[in-house]
């Protein structure tokens, strides 16, 4: 605990030189089209959310007004020439307490579903909703733990980044939808299917590491001097 105490500082301040530097820069150009997509309605509910283990709290409405503010900052560039509506279901999330380096570092995600709808029909273009995972954007400092140099609203905010993010990568691979012709986008580890709560959980919370927490809490009260 001691080395860690002298090296949180410099190692916090390296990551906020190093982390998510360039992670924003797809939002600085013109979009390439997605086949006829013009955002319509964003409509995003959070009836709920399972709040996973070792998470900060949030209301649902500071959820709603994170992803819908994120959804309407990446797809209001669009300028097809056909609305289609975005519906999100905030459904799960952790939002990483601070950890302990090397031992126990809890990773941020936000588990959601998304469902589009085409205006001119007023159908629903995938019947059954898009459940997916979001990690946090990646850190400099991996080990350290964003719980570690964020606040809970900086958390969401990146979180509800990449899930716009994850919504238009979505969007590209079955861009048919939209009448446009479906895109390879590759590998995001940051961005899975599925609930990771249920699916992997060791994903967010590695296995035995509340027994290590509790371990080295005791620890540190029985060196705490008595008052």
């Amino acid at each position: 605990m001691r080395l860690f105490a002298r090296l949180a500082a410099p190692l916090a301040a390296l990551l906020m030189l190093t982390a998510c530097g360039g992670f924003r820069d797809d939002l600085t150009k013109p979009p390439t089209p997605i086949g006829h997509f013009l955002l319509g309605y964003n409509i995003v509910v959070a009836e709920d959310p399972q709040k996973g283990p070792f998470s900060r709290d949030a209301t649902p409405d500071e959820w709603i007004k994170a992803v819908h503010d994120a959804i309407d900052t990446r797809f209001k560039r669009f300028d097809g020439d056909q609305y289609y509506h975005i519906a999100v279901a905030v459904q799960g999330y952790v939002l990483a307490q601070p950890g302990i380096p090397l031992i126990y570092s809890p990773k941020s995600v936000l588990i959601f579903s998304v469902t589009f709808y085409e205006d001119a029909t007023q159908r629903k273009i995938n019947e059954e909703p898009i459940q997916l995972t979001v990690f946090e954007p990646c850190c400099g400092v991996p080990f350290l733990g964003s719980g570690n140099t964020k606040s809970a609203q900086e958390q969401m905010e990146g979180l509800a980044f990449n899930a716009a993010k994850a919504i238009e990568r979505l969007m590209r691979k079955h861009a048919d939808w939209f009448g446009g012709t479906p895109e390879d986008v590759g590998n995001d580890r940051t961005i899975v299917e599925g609930n990771v709560l249920v699916d992997n959980p060791g994903a967010v919370v590695p296995r035995g590491a509340l027994n290590q927490v509790q371990q080295q809490a005791q620890q540190q009260q029985g060196q705490q001097p008595a008052n």
